[in-house]
């Protein structure tokens, strides 16, 4: 049973989806209450390997009100946990021109934070508009 917390609904417009892979996220306890209140926004969230690792950065995730201890900042960069043959692909497929690693959803499983990403290649502005115009074109086939 999944629940989505937050979704990047610019993501599949703006970008061309290669891949995707589920992540486990590493996060303080204050940050989890907040997720689970569902206080999140991926907007200018993006992720990218470092050292071995792959970390998400520009993730906002508000503080929690009733939080007692001192508070972290909302846009600190986060730690991906993926397997190290994912990470290797990942760092590989990142390394060509054009290809980036964007966060598509964030969602609650089994009661873990996980974060769905994605390979992606960047859209040209020509091929949103062929999009938009095949949608068109099926929605007057069907009111006929």
């Amino acid at each position: 049973m999944e629940r989505v917390v937050a979704t990047n609904r610019r993501a599949r417009r703006d970008y061309e989806i290669l891949h995707t892979y589920d992540a486990g996220l590493v996060l303080a306890g204050a940050e989890v209450k907040s997720l689970r209140a569902g206080r999140a926004s991926l907007g200018d969230a993006y992720a990218a390997a470092e050292g071995g690792e792959i970390f998400l950065y520009n993730l906002h995730i508000a503080r929690y009100d009733k939080n007692t201890t001192s508070p972290l900042p909302t846009r600190r960069p986060r730690k991906l946990l993926l397997s190290r043959t994912e990470i290797n692909r990942i760092a590989r497929a990142v390394a060509q021109k054009g290809v980036t690693l964007i966060p598509l959803k964030i969602y609650f499983s089994r009661g873990y934070a996980k974060v769905e990403i994605a390979l992606a290649r960047g859209k040209k502005k020509y091929d949103k508009r062929d999009k938009i115009r095949e949608k068109d074109e099926g929605r007057q086939r069907w009111q006929r």
